[in-house]
Formats: structure tokens, sequence, C-alpha cells
């Protein structure tokens, strides 16, 4: 039985010091070479992702849609993690990396690997998944493929839409080498003047605005699409009046855009941001793909102007950014794409007429509710209780923070209503949410002007815990219920991502999360919390601290098992705690999306370590750390992954999961997470395999199909009673 009393965490000051000490000891006998290099183990997740889109027994358009995730992933990475490599090469403060090699020489095997996984990828395309949607009637033709009438057809369309927003860029004396943008495609043209026969170079941009594949009309039922850029390029002439055309080639650029914010103090953040995301539209070139067929002289002459160096060009197959693919992707052909998945509204929240609308309020007084989204609703849990919140005469105060969310959000938009109705309404934003930076600072604003209280949290910290606060008068008193989720407040991103959501009326948790807003909307964060595990002081040690007492519990002949669920597992001290829990016997199974730093099958050290990944149609975000506990197992659930800035450079929470159904739920989704009979990868020493059919051929068991199945069961079985 999980004890439900306040929970001692362990996190006392009196032997730290010891601890540590003991840690050093134990320390010295791991070997040197016990981490895989971080930007390596995620360029094979991102591999991962690719085995989905050549899987042929995936719907062919969910096959399209993982070759665009494939390519939007590896932009970000060299956007973010490359680009930051490079920067610190050049800025003279390049230190070793994870695993103590250079970081050139590291770029060396990125370079190498991402190569390969390029040509891997638009093999995937030109080879498996074009050819197969051909076959379904949807076509990806060229304009050779095309006769006189489709030709005729779209060059009206180009005159109409296309011709109207194109602007060439030439390049001689008086023209300088124009900016290339970061992720544009572009065309790279070499003309001739007609009258003095003098070669020249033009840029011409692919309009970002206009659709990637355009669509060509079809008397056969099938669809048909042509590359914008080959529309473009067949129209080169009513460009260039008067001049040859000798060659036209695609490329495309990408740039850093990883910011750097410098805070203090008196700086006011957005203004320090907007003033960063300026910048970040002019970072030096990362990478630059071309066609395969691009001339020595156009490739040299793009070299040149844009100063980098052989190993940042990749020459691929064409089409080139295939992220045009999402739009392909969602083609209304239902046989093609996964059978549908409807959300259901989690049991405790349904209402009990048939029509009627449910009273969160008295169904979490009445107990815990654990959500598993996208199985279960986010709009009938996350936003109905903010939006009764926000209605509710009775509620004084709602507090929450904001890392990402969507423009027309009902959550803004029922932050902003409690507000207008007089309550007190504070917004945490995390302003500094990569590539989400302009539009959180928008609606930051529009909070702003609403009346919300608008922070954005504490100097030198992202704010990255997902939390909601809401304080309601109940006869004469005040009553906390609190949701401790670890997936953004995004109903968008709710419908893909994997992740739980926990509401309770319990006063420790509505304590706990009181004085920690007072703190985010303050200057620092305290040191203890009774329910939960707050980073950046004291999450990491708590967790050691669990690790450590599974091992001194199989040194004393006690079952000990370490379950632990991340987006990613790269931090270095909780890998070598988890290497000496193996050590002593600990059962240690480890559940990664992503990067994994971790390495299994080292002789005295992880023989007890097993890892597996799991992908498909949702992407697997929740967090879950489950500690046998000598019997009494102890199960957080959270915000945090495993990594240097999750623990020591942004504000994370963990709850203890209190309630014993809930506990066995989440350990009972790990076990199947990790039986040999679930589709999924496995680290092994040499690397990621895919283990997806048994012996007999047929495929294993899908967690996310297999998940989906459980809940509806639920729902029928209440329906029942």
């Amino acid at each position: 039985m999980i004890d439900t009393d306040v929970l001692d965490t362990g996190l006392g000051d009196a032997d730290d010091d010891d601890f540590d000490e003991a840690v050093e000891v134990v320390d010295s006998q791991l070997p040197d070479h016990r981490y895989m290099d971080r930007e390596l183990s995620w360029l094979a997740f991102n591999q991962r992702v690719l085995e989905l889109a050549e899987d042929p027994a995936l719907p062919l358009l969910e096959r399209a849609n993982f070759l665009a995730i494939f390519a939007s992933n590896l932009d970000e990475f060299f956007m973010v993690r490359v680009a930051g490599l490079r920067r610190r090469i050049l800025t003279g403060l390049a230190v070793p990396t994870n695993v103590g090699r250079a970081p050139q020489d590291v770029l060396a095997d990125i370079s190498e690997a991402a190569h390969a996984l390029q040509l891997r990828h638009a093999r995937a395309w030109a080879d498996l998944v074009q050819p197969e949607l051909a076959a379904a009637g949807i076509q990806v033709v060229s304009w050779d493929d095309l006769d006189a009438a489709d030709r005729e057809g779209l060059s009206d369309y180009f005159h109409a839409q296309v011709f109207p927003v194109l602007m060439p860029l030439a390049v001689d004396p008086a023209h300088p080498f124009p900016y290339i943008s970061g992720l544009s495609l572009n065309l790279a043209i070499r003309i001739r003047n007609a009258k003095t026969g003098r070669q020249e170079f033009a840029r011409l941009k692919v309009p970002p605005m206009l659709p990637r594949f355009v669509a060509v009309p079809s008397t056969d039922g099938t669809s048909r699409y042509l590359p914008l850029e080959q529309l473009i390029a067949n129209h080169l002439g009513e460009l260039f009046p008067g001049m040859e055309v000798i060659e036209h080639h695609t490329f495309r650029l990408t740039r850093n855009e990883d910011m750097v914010i410098e805070e203090d103090e008196t700086e006011n953040l957005i203004q320090a941001l907007e003033a960063e995301l300026l910048r970040r539209r002019f970072g030096p070139p990362i990478r630059l793909e071309v066609t395969e067929q691009m001339d020595d002289v156009t490739l040299d002459l793009l070299i040149a102007e844009l100063d980098i160096t052989e190993q940042q060009v990749y020459r691929l197959p064409g089409p080139l950014d295939l992220r045009g693919l999402f739009d392909l992707s969602r083609i209304d052909r239902p046989e093609l794409h996964y059978q549908p998945h409807v959300p259901t509204t989690a049991t405790a929240f349904q209402p009990a007429e048939q029509n009627g609308r449910a009273d969160l309020f008295a169904a979490i007084r009445k107990g815990d509710v654990l959500v598993h989204h996208p199985y279960e609703s986010f709009t009938t849990s996350v936003v109905a209780f903010l939006e009764q919140a926000a209605r509710d005469p009775h509620v004084l105060a709602i507090k929450q923070t904001l890392y990402r969310t969507s423009g027309d959000s009902p959550i803004v938009k029922a932050l902003i209503d409690a507000a207008e109705r007089g309550k007190q309404v504070l917004a945490l934003v995390e302003v500094k949410a990569r590539f989400d930076e302009a539009a959180n600072i928008v609606w930051a604003r529009k909070l702003e002007k609403a009346g919300v209280h608008v922070v954005y949290g504490l100097v030198g910290l992202k704010t990255h815990c997902k939390l909601l606060h809401v304080i309601r008068e109940e006869d004469g008193a005040l009553r906390s219920y609190s949701h401790i989720g670890t997936g953004n407040y995004n109903p968008k991103t709710s419908r893909l991502y994997e992740d739980f959501g926990l509401f309770t009326a319990d006063e420790q948790v509505g304590r706990d999360l009181t004085r920690l807003f007072n703190e985010l909307s303050g200057y620092a964060i305290e040191k203890k919390f009774k329910r939960l595990l707050v980073a950046p002081l004291h999450l990491r040690k708590g967790l050691l601290r669990q690790i450590d007492k599974e091992r001194l519990n199989a040194l004393e002949g006690k079952p000990a098992h370490i379950r632990i669920k991340v987006n990613s597992m790269v931090d270095e001290e909780i890998i070598d705690a988890l290497y000496r829990a193996s050590q002593a016997g600990v059962r240690v199974d480890v559940w990664v999306r992503g990067i994994c730093a971790l390495k299994v099958g080292l002789e005295g050290v992880s023989e007890n370590i097993t890892v597996r990944s799991i992908l498909g149609r949702y992407l697997e975000h929740s967090r879950i750390f489950a500690f046998w506990n000598d019997g009494d197992p102890q199960v957080y659930i959270g915000s945090a992954d495993m990594m240097h800035r999750n623990l020591d450079r942004r504000v994370e929470a963990l709850v203890r999961v209190a309630s014993t159904p809930h506990a066995k739920e989440l350990v009972a989704l790990f076990d199947i997470a990790m039986s040999d009979e679930t589709s999924s990868w496995h680290l092994e020493p040499d690397g990621w395999v895919r283990h997806s059919l048994d012996a007999a051929g047929e495929p294993l068991t899908d967690l996310q199909d297999d998940t989906m199945a459980q809940v509806q069961r639920r729902r029928r079985a209440r329906a029942v009673r």
C-alpha cells in the first residue's frame, strides 16, 4: 500500500556530504567509456523515425508524414545542436563532449552520419513511398511527365498565382550576393546575356506562402502534384527576358537559429528576446543542401559566397525539403491513414446524465484523477476544468504555467475570461520556449491587456513545469485544486502527444504549489517541498536518493526495481547512479523516446539495465519515475527529462502519485512497454534494433493501439454499470 501521508522525500541537508562522498568512491569503479555520444544518439533517434517511413506495414500517407517529420527534426538538429558546436569552436569555448571527444571530431562524425541518413531519406521517398503513392493514385510528377494540356493549365496558374510574387535577384558589380534566409528553398540560376555573351548569376526564392506541391487537374480520378520549384524552373525565360538560361539548380540553406539571451535583473526580457529573434534571421550558415545534378561552377560560387566548407554541403536527389510532404500527408484518403482514435472523457469526469455537464470540482474532491492523453480527452479534462474555474463564482484565484500553447487556445481564453470576471489570475509564461518565442510574446501581451498578472519566471532559468492551481472558497474556507502534468497546455499538440496529468484536491500539494508559484513570481525557489520534487535545487538529489535506496535494498537481498520513462536520458550523474544500481543487482528498465547516452551490455556495469524505445502515431512525451521501495512503490510523474538543462537550468516539477490504483496503472503501462511481446526498438551494445514481428512473422503488440483499447473498455464498463 502506498503511504498517502506526507512523503519524506529525504531531501534534508545533514548527510549530503556523506552521500556525495560515497558516490565518488563508487564512481571510481566505473569504466571511462561508459556513455554514448549524445549527438550521434539523437541521429539514431531520427533514424528510428525514418524506419517508420520505410515500414510497408504502416498506412501509406502516414509514412509520408514520417518522412516530413524526419526532415523537420533534422533541420532543428542542425539549427541548434550542430550550430552550437560550431559556435563554441569559433569562439574558442569548445569543451569536450559528454564522451570526452573534441567538438571538431564530433562534427566530423555528425557529418558522416547525417550525410548517410539524408541519402537514405531521399531514397525512401524516391524508391519506396513515392512509387507506392503513385500506385494508390497519388502521383508526384515532373514537368516532363505532363502533356501539352497539363502544361498550359499550369502556365495559367503560374501567371495568375506565382509570377506576381517572385523576386529574382541578380548578382553583378551593382548587386551583391543576396542574403539567403534559413530553410528557404531557392533556385540558383546561371544566365548568359544574349548581347554581351557575359555569364551572370541570379538567385530566386521559392515563395514559402504558396503550396509546395501544385495540384495538376486529372480526368481519371488520380491526384497529381507538381513540385512548385519545377513549375518555376520551367518558366525562367519569362523572368529573364533576353537572357539564355544556362543552368538552374535547387538549393537550400540551414542557419544557426539557437538563441543566446543574456539576462540580468534589470533587463526587460521581452525586449531582449525580440532583439534576439531579429538576430536569429541572420545566423551563420550551418548546412547547404543542393541537388545532385548541380554543376561545379554553381556549387563553387555558393560555397565561396556563403563561406562554408565542403563538409557542410549535402548533395541529394531531388526534391529538396521534404517537409512539404506534411501537406500531402493530409490528403483525405482514410484508407491510407491510421484508423481514427477518438479520445474518450476520463471516467471520473463523465457526467452523470448523458447530455449533462460534469462538475469537475466535485469529481476531484472524491479522489485524485489521473488522465492519460490523447487516449483521454484534454478538452473534457484540462480545458473543461479551467473553463469551469473561470465561470465559477466561488473560485478566487487561478495560477498557471504556460510553456507552449496555441495562439487561439481555449486555455488563454479561459484565463482572460477569469480575469474579466474579477478573479486573481497569474500566468507564468516561458517566453524562451525554443521556436515558440515570437508566438509566446504575442499572447503574453494579450493576457496582460486583459488584466492577467503575467510574469516571466526566474532569471537564468526556463520554467518548464506544467502546473495549474485553482483556489476556491467552500463553506467559508479556501480549498486548493491542482493539476500537474507531463505535457504542455496546448490543445493542438495534446491530440498527438502522449502525456499524463494528475488532478488532485490534496491540501499538501496545494500548499506546495502555493509556495512554488509565489517563488516563481518572486526571486528564488526554496529547497524543500512535501509532495513535489522541484528542479533546479533538489529534483536531481531526490531522484539520486531514490535510486541509491534501491541499490542499498538490493545489497541487503531485498527485491529492487527502477523504472524510468523519459524523452531523453543524458545526465551523467543519473546514468552513473543507474549503473551503480545495476551493479548491485537492481533491475533497471528505461523507456526513452529520443537520446540515450546510457550504454547497455557493459560487463560488470549494466547487465541489469534494459532500454526500450517506442515510436508511433503518437509522440511518447510523458515522464514517469517508479521505484519499488521495498514493496511500498514510489511513483512520480512530471515535466523533467534526464538532461543537464532540465535538472540544472530549468524549473521542473515531479509529483508523487499517491493513489495505489493510479500507481499500478502507470507501472502496468511500463510493463507492457518493456515486454518482448510489444513492438519497440531495443538498445543493444551495437545500437538500436527494431522488434516489430514475432518469430512467426506476425506483428507484435502495438502499445498505443492497446492503450486505446483499454481506455475504451473502461468506458464501456462504466456505461454498463
